[in-house]
Formats: structure tokens, sequence, C-alpha cells
């Protein structure tokens, strides 16, 4: 159906959405609630696209209140209809120039970087298919053909973030493993090497290798398909289209759906066009919540310092009977199925994470676009959305999954703003460094990755693993002939040992209830931790080691001590010694002594970025005072506030920052024609040793005050457990009023290390 011919009565309404319900779909009433149906929120939002296009004024928020199609026809009556927005009937254009990544694609590029955490992979699936394929010749010319039809298939990633579509096929060809005269030992091992040597590879995409093919053949005309894919070229309904059109092919029906001269550069160009206000509106409503946003999931970690990860899948089936009856109780509850099962995952993720509130990082499979063709094409589609999650409340599942549901529905309303761009601003506004949001819900309903033609031609499904770059944990769900396969893809070396095996149990075990018991929905699940859970947390809390009894900075004046002449720190070419960084330190606390600073007393430190600004905070330190970073780029009202709250009375600033009889504006620079101290002053270790100012949920500013002993502690840790040493050196990344400069500082010059 064109844009131009949109029909708003009930039977063209209809015929829309009976496209988008689930298979098996009969009948459908002007009464009937559509999301009971299954129509959900993608579809919905789809369906908003197209009658905008064509003219409609209408809301997602609109038709996900009344999700009813005589409401929907009443709606579409009754909106302001606008002039047609022109598009293109094809999409069509040259595939030999370079054009931009998506937001999506573009995450997934940058963690394929080596020195990434949790970086240095593709993202990738990988695909076993038992079946019965022999002619390995027809299969290989399938396989061209498929990469000929489906441009993406050829296309190549640009050193500097770009994509382009080859005129030629840079894949490699089919590789066949001969197997059948092997033993069964020998097969096993042969079986096994390929999964390794294929499961988590980094395909050459710069050269323009972005799948894989290879067929093991097995004895009585067995045979099993190795299938892998770099997810930049492919989203989960691609992998299906290009399965099943290798199916196909293999047939020798060349007569495929997707239109060969499609253009995903011109398609993207397309969305960009029309989405303008959608996208400043999503825009404003991500920005306008920044300060409220809570970050991903706090699980129990070992080490988040991991590169080049290995994941390990754990699945589970639930059987037709039990899928059935767990859609017909979501009906019940008035919430689609996708909302039950992200909230059962929730709760697991709430009882093992050490907050209740949390960002679930959800891939949204979005095709954005009313052209039916669209649908048969392979790219990468994928937009995320972060989805708010609180169980802070202890309520019935119904009542959760319906909260739940509801804040989907707000943020989705806004997904033309990617999460990735929601977490740039997240790290920008709270100074964040890591990854934000590491936990995901892939949620693949109506999507099957085998239709029943591609398994009786390829095989079925024996195997399927995907990676993620800086992702912890990602969970997809797929409908099987047999049920609803539930997998948790998991970096498992990020964990304590056991924890993700009793998470994933728990999960299904809650899964099965909720399928099984009507009434577990009307109970809180997961009262209680599992025993073994809570002897995991007892055995990484009861990690202990003695205290340190120094302060902050005697470390770095021993190291200085001993190593005098070592390089400290390097800024425009020029390197300061150990001895001239604590000498520095010591004429400074000269000059805050000669001002009467008293033992104790917080001194705001408020330079630019440079060596003065660490020899200023070594100096009021080594003058037995407690430093309190100030940006030089504060506004001055703020600046006030702080020194008021802090009662600073001594600046350290390389001018006056405004008038004021009670605040000593001194520059750090005079202390250069003074002695230095013959040593720092003598403190407590748990005396105060800085306070770091934050916005404070009301805007306020609000101080976090550090004794000396409690910073020496995490810095010890970190040192050991990451083995920081004299050969360490690290950038002056983090702001000094930012809590991450404070281990930049003391724990890289407390052991020797050199700070650029």
């Amino acid at each position: 159906m064109s844009i131009s011919s949109i029909d708003i009565n009930s039977e063209g309404i209809y015929q829309q959405i009976k496209r988008l319900l689930p298979q098996g779909t009969t009948t459908l009433t002007d009464t009937d609630n559509l999301i009971e149906s299954g129509l959900d929120s993608l579809h919905i939002m789809r369906l908003v696209s197209q009658w905008r296009k064509a003219g409609y004024k209408i809301t997602f928020a609109e038709l996900i209140e009344q999700p009813i199609l005589r409401q929907w026809q009443l709606l579409l009556a009754n909106a302001i209809q606008q002039p047609l927005v022109a598009t293109s009937t094809a999409t069509i254009a040259i595939n030999d120039q370079p054009f931009p990544l998506t937001d999506v694609q573009y995450a997934y590029w940058i963690g394929r970087e080596d020195n990434r955490e949790l970086g240095g992979v593709a993202c990738h699936a990988y695909l076993e298919i038992d079946g019965t394929i022999t002619d390995t010749q027809r299969l290989e010319l399938a396989f061209k053909q498929l990469i000929a039809h489906h441009s993406m298939l050829r296309a190549s990633f640009t050193e500097n973030g770009q994509q382009l579509i080859n005129s030629e096929n840079c894949n490699d060809p089919l590789l066949v493993h001969d197997l059948r005269e092997l033993t069964a030992s020998q097969i096993q091992n042969s079986l096994t090497e390929t999964r390794e040597r294929l499961s988590h590879r980094k395909l050459a995409i710069e050269q323009g290798q972005v799948i894989g093919l290879e067929i093991s053949l097995l004895p009585a005309n067995k045979s099993r398909l190795h299938v892998d894919v770099d997810l930049l070229v492919a989203d989960v309904q691609s992998l299906n289209i290009l399965l099943r059109d290798l199916a196909q092919l293999y047939q020798q029906n060349t007569s495929l759906q997707a239109p060969k001269d499609w253009s995903f550069a011109a398609y993207l160009a397309d969305q960009q066009h029309h989405k303008q206000a959608d996208y400043q509106q999503a825009k404003s409503y991500w920005q306008n919540r920044l300060a409220e946003l809570p970050i991903g999931p706090q699980l129990p970690v070992l080490n988040k310092q991991i590169f080049k990860p290995t994941f390990k899948r754990r699945t589970f089936t639930l059987s037709q009977q039990q899928w059935q009856s767990l859609k017909q109780q979501a009906a019940k509850a008035k919430v689609t199925p996708a909302m039950t099962l992200a909230c059962a995952y929730g709760y697991v993720l709430a009882r093992w994470s050490n907050q209740p509130q949390f960002l679930l990082n959800i891939p949204l499979f979005d095709r954005n676009t009313e052209q039916q063709a669209i649908e048969q094409v392979v790219a990468d589609f994928t937009n995320l959305l972060l989805l708010d999650c609180d169980f802070s409340k202890k309520q019935s599942f119904t009542t959760q999954v319906n909260q739940l549901q509801n804040q989907f529905h707000k943020d989705v309303a806004h997904a033309s703003y990617s999460a990735v761009e929601v977490q740039r601003e997240m790290a920008r506004y709270n100074q964040q460094q890591g990854i934000i949001a590491p936990v995901v819900f892939a949620c693949n309903l109506g999507t099957s990755l085998l239709d029943n033609a591609t398994e009786q031609t390829l095989g079925s499904l024996h195997y399927m693993i995907s990676q993620t770059p800086q992702v912890w944990l990602d969970h997809q769900v797929y409908e099987m002939s047999d049920g609803l396969l539930l997998a948790w893809d998991s970096v498992d070396e990020l964990f304590p040992v056991g924890l993700i095996e009793e998470m994933f149990n728990t999960y299904t075990k809650l899964l099965v209830a909720l399928s099984e018991q009507a009434e577990s929905w009307q109970q809180c699940p997961l009262e209680q931790l599992p025993t073994k859970p809570q002897l995991i947390r007892q055995q990484l809390n009861s990690i202990t080691s003695p205290l340190p009894s120094s302060s902050l900075i005697e470390p770095i004046f021993d190291y200085a001590s001993s190593h005098p002449q070592q390089v400290a720190l390097v800024f425009d070419e020029q390197e300061f010694s150990y001895e001239e960084l604590s000498m520095r330190a010591l004429q400074i606390a000269n000059l805050l002594l000669s001002y009467g600073l008293q033992q104790g007393e917080s001194v705001a430190v408020c330079l630019p970025r440079g060596p003065m600004q660490i020899m200023a905070v070594l100096g009021v330190l080594a003058a037995g005072g407690a430093y309190v970073p100030v940006s030089t780029t504060q506004p001055v009202a703020r600046q006030q506030k702080i020194f008021n709250t802090a009662d600073i009375k001594l600046v350290l600033c390389n001018e006056p920052l405004f008038e004021a009889d009670s605040v000593k504006f001194i520059s750090p620079y005079l202390a250069l024609d003074l002695e230095p101290l013959t040593k720092p002053v003598l403190v407590d270790c748990q005396s105060l040793a800085y306070i770091i100012f934050t916005s404070g949920s009301t805007g306020e500013p609000k101080g976090v005050e550090i004794p000396h002993q409690a910073a020496l502690n995490t810095i010890k840790d970190i040192c050991q457990r990451y083995a920081v040493d004299s050969s360490s050196c690290a950038l002056a990344v983090s702001a000094l009023d930012f809590d991450l400069s404070v281990f930049d500082i003391f724990g890289l010059l407390a052991v020797g290390g050199a700070w650029f």
C-alpha cells in the first residue's frame, strides 16, 4: 500500500495491521485489544511513521493509550491531515561511494578496537545448521549468488568509520570439510575445531569480509553448515532472510523477494530527512532526564578490565504449551509477552544487582519505512533503547510488569534519539567513564531464524552464539518450532564462578512458574536470594587486608626520596622529575602556611590543567590541609556556593575569581621564591584529605568528604588488582573535580608511574 493511498476505514486499517500480527491470527474485530492480539510497540511505531508520512498528525502515545481498531479509525478520521511528505518510490543510489555508519554500527565498529574495555571483538553471530546437504558445488554457487544479490554482503568498512558497497565479492569462498571417512572421535574433534575457530572470529571487514560459510560433510549423507556473520551488515531479521534466500538459491530458484538495486545509503539518507521533528522531540525528552537516569545493573564483578572477551551461551526452551500459557497470562494482565519476559529478566537482575533501579539496553529491530520490499533486504536496521527499570517496590508481578510496560511505552516513543547518543550525553553530564549499560535484552519475537522451508532445505539449528563488544550479558529470545528459546550470552570471566549459572536457572524457573501457576502473577518474585548467591556475596565481601596507616602523599614523597630523578609528569614535551615535583609541592605548602593555613583546613584549588595544578594539590596536603577542586569553568555563583559550603578561606588560583573580603586568592607561582618545607606536615590517616562537590539531586553543590585512609585503601587495592607499578603511565583524562582524578594522581605517583 503506497503512502498516498492509505485507507482509514476499518477494513483498510485492518489490512495494514494484519500484516504485522503473528502468523496464525485469523480474525480481528473492531473492539479487540491490538496489543493483546500480538501487535507490539515497534509495529505501532511503524504504523505511526506510515500514517504521519501520509499526512495524518497522530502520535504513538495516542495509539498506545487506546489500542483498539475502532478507536484508531476514529483517531485517523479526526486527525489533521497535513501535506504529504514526499518520498521516493525506490531507494536506489550509487553503491561505490562511502557513506556514514548508523549510531549502532559505529558503536559496534569502535568496539572492535583492542584498547576498549570489553572490546577487541566483533559484533558477530555464529550458527550451526544440521541437515542433509551433499551437493557442495550447488551450495557454493548459491552462496555466490546470495552475496551478489544482497549488496550489504559486499560491504567494507573504512579506517575512518564509513562503509561502502563493493562491486566484487571479497568474502572467502565456501570451505568444505569432508569428514565422511573419519572416526567418531575425529569427526567430533574437527567439528569442535571449526566452532572454536569461527564462533568468535573477527572478520576482516576492512577488506570486505563480512560473512563466512563452511560445510562439514558427515557420514550417512548428513551435513553441518557453519555460518558466521558480522552484525555490522545484518540484524536478526536479516539472518532469517539470508538463510532463507540461501536455501532458495540452493534449490535453484533465483526469484528472490529482495530488490537487487536496493541501497542502504539511500535508505539512511531518506530516514535522516524524515526524522528531524521526531528526533528533536526525542532528544529533549532524554536530555531532560539525564539527572535522573540510572546506569546498568551493577552485578558482582571480579574484573572489568577484560580485553577480547569470550562469550558463553546458556539456553533453555519453554515448551509450546508453556509458551502459549505464558502469552495467555500476559494477555489477561494486559501486557505483551515481550514485556513479560523483560520483567522476569529485570527481577533477576535486580536481585543480584546492588541497586534496584537500572538501565536495560534493548535493541529495536525497526525497519522504519512504508515500502514492503524493505522487509526482504539484508542490513543492520538496529536501533538501541535504554529502558529505565525500577524494581524498588515489593509488589505483585502483574503490577510490576504493567509499570515496566508503561515506562517502555514512554521511552520507546522517543527512540529516534538512540541509546548510543543518550549514553554519550550521560557520560558528558556525569563526567563518567566506562560502559554505562552493558546488559542487553534482545527480544526477537515474531522473527524466526529458520522458517519451515529453510529447515527443509538447509536443516535445523544445532547451535548458535553471538557476541557484542562492551556487553556483559546479552539475553536473546527466539520463537522456534518446539517452543520459545531463551539464550544468555555472557562474559563469564567477569563474574564469580557460578553466578551467571545461578541467575539463569533462577530466571528460567521464574518463567516456568509464570507459565504454569496463575497465582505467581499476584506474588512478588524472588523475595529471598537463593543460598548460593548469598555465599558468593559473602565470599566477595570477606576479602580483607590491613588498612593503610599513612596519608595520601606519604608514598609519593617516599618514592621521590628513593628515586628523585625518575620522571613523574610530562607536559608540553617538558619533563618533571619526582624530586622537582616534591620540591614544588613543599614550596607551595610553605606558602600556604605563611597565609595562616591551619591543619585540617580546606583549600580550594582552581587552576587550569597542568603540572602546577598537581603541585598545588600535593602542596595543600603537604601543608596539612584538605584540597577542594573547583573547575575554572564553573560559574562564579556556583564557585561562591562551594566556597561557602566548604568554609574556604584560601584559594590557589592564577587570578582572583571574584571580589570577596573573606577569601584570599593566592597564586601558587609566588611559592617559587620560597624555601621548601623540609618534609610534609604529619597528619592522622583518618583526617580529611579532600572534598569533591557534585551537583546533588537538587542541583545545589553537594560535597563528599573523603579521609586519607579511605582513599588510600581504594588506591592500593586498585594498584594491586591491576598491577600498576613504576613501569605504568597514564593520560591525564579526568578533570580534577571528578573523583577518578584521585587515582590518576595518587595511585600512579605513589608507585613511581608517569603521568602525561
